[in-house]
């Protein structure tokens, strides 16, 4: 009889543990704990560690944080936290180890200390001409040969809208109208087309079909080479000239997919006119280049994260005439902040926004955080966030946090932005400025 009431009692308290650790870990500990921290040189930073988990730190790490424990202002018995405060010294990178119990492995956790990186905000309505890298192909159609036979060469050899044509018998594709002379060249022969889907290359052998319509040997493919746009300058950067915009990529209007660049301009744009975001249908800013003649950037990147290059010419008409410090995710609030952006009086202005949710990430990715519009002239000209307003920068405590990314399109109020530090990475600007 003893040794069964020692048994269930083992089990209760086997069953109370194992709920109190997947408690700690599940709900509390495994969301809420980075892997990377980005702190600047001169900045403090607290870090907080919930019961089982307890905090230590590598000797070699003293010469980059100094290390201080908090004592709690009032003891919960219901929330046992202690709280390390990380005093930044020098460049350099410190580990930190989180440990169950103080003795076994759980997490370890990286602060880079970094030189304070500034930049100028942007907020000015942009126009964007991009030059692929190949040509897109944006269709596919049928082929009638002169005996009547109907060819589907795509489907037959494995090709499909939104794949890139690299080259055609080892020649790089130059534009469509390129393509088209070489295949004319091929005399129906079988021709090899380098393809790229999905960022990896393959090749395929087809051999092109004579239509019945005007008597040229055809794949059967619609292909286009060059997009435009309008959105909005995020940031520049003054000592290196790069620039980031949009906070997404520019995709294919009709296969969505991420257009790989070749060669491309930033140009000034105005804004002429402006329909309003409803639930269910997004709104758009619509906007014409002016001075195409002087562009003021070259681009050099499209990623799934924004637009990036850089400027060949002054950006004026800024409200921030110097650069402003950029702000790390673990430095942004849930709570008020504003955008900068350009509406149809074609100036930049601030207006109020919040910041609804903070997500933490230890990758890029284009919802960091979701947003929404509470300021009554932004609501009433826009009815929330449009098409166009891509890439407008986000502050908080005078500080650039983010972009405007995406709008919700049940609520055009409501949308997602993206934290700077992504887009700083993509520019190039963060690795050259902290070497």
């Amino acid at each position: 009889m003893k040794r069964k009431g020692a048994k269930i009692v083992f089990n209760l308290i086997f069953c109370t543990f194992f709920v109190l650790m997947f408690y700690l870990f599940a709900l509390d500990i495994t969301g809420n704990l980075p892997t990377e921290y980005n702190i600047q040189i001169g900045d403090n930073h607290v870090l907080n560690s919930k019961f089982p988990l307890f905090i230590s730190y590598d000797s070699g790490s003293k010469t980059v944080v100094e290390f201080s424990k908090l004592e709690m202002e009032s003891f919960n018995p219901l929330k046992l936290t202690s709280a390390i405060q990380l005093k930044t010294l020098d460049k350099g990178t410190a580990s930190l180890h989180y440990k169950v119990f103080g003795f076994i492995p759980y997490r370890t956790v990286k602060v880079n200390v970094i030189p304070k990186l500034k930049v100028n905000p942007g907020g000015h309505s942009i126009g964007v001409k991009l030059n692929t890298d190949g040509v897109l192909i944006v269709g596919i159609a049928e082929i009638v040969d002169p005996d009547g036979v109907k060819h589907n060469l795509a489907e037959q050899n494995g090709v499909r809208i939104g794949d890139t044509v690299i080259a055609i018998n080892g020649t790089k594709v130059e534009n469509s109208v390129h393509v088209a002379e070489l295949i004319q060249g091929s005399n129906g022969n079988p021709i090899e087309l380098t393809l790229k889907r999905n960022g990896n290359e393959f090749k395929v052998s087809i051999a092109p079909v004579k239509s019945e319509k005007d008597n040229q040997f055809k794949f059967g493919f619609w292909v286009r080479d060059k997009t435009a746009g309008v959105g909005t300058l995020t940031f520049y950067e003054p000592i290196t000239k790069k620039f980031g915009a949009l906070g997404h990529a520019i995709t294919d209007i009709d296969t969505g997919a991420l257009l790989s660049i070749k060669n491309g301009e930033m140009m000034k744009s105005r804004v002429v006119s402006i329909q309003e975001g409803k639930k269910g249908r997004p709104g758009e800013i619509r906007g014409v280049f002016s001075d195409l003649n002087k562009p003021i950037g070259r681009l050099e990147k499209n990623t799934q994260y924004g637009v990036y290059g850089e400027t060949i010419r002054e950006i004026e008409d800024s409200i921030f005439d110097q650069p402003i410090e950029i702000a790390y995710q673990h430095e942004i609030k849930e709570g008020t902040a504003t955008i900068l952006t350009t509406l149809d009086d074609n100036t930049i202005a601030e207006y109020d926004i919040e910041i609804v949710k903070v997500n933490h990430q230890t990758k890029p990715d284009g919802k960091s955080m979701i947003i929404r519009i509470t300021d009554k002239r932004l609501l009433e000209k826009t009815g929330g966030i449009v098409q166009g307003m891509s890439g407008s920068p986000i502050l908080q405590n005078n500080k650039i946090v983010g972009a405007v990314t995406h709008v919700l399109i049940n609520d055009p109020t409501r949308g997602y932005g993206i934290f700077i530090e992504w887009m700083l990475v993509e520019s190039g600007i963060y690795d050259k400025l902290i070497q």
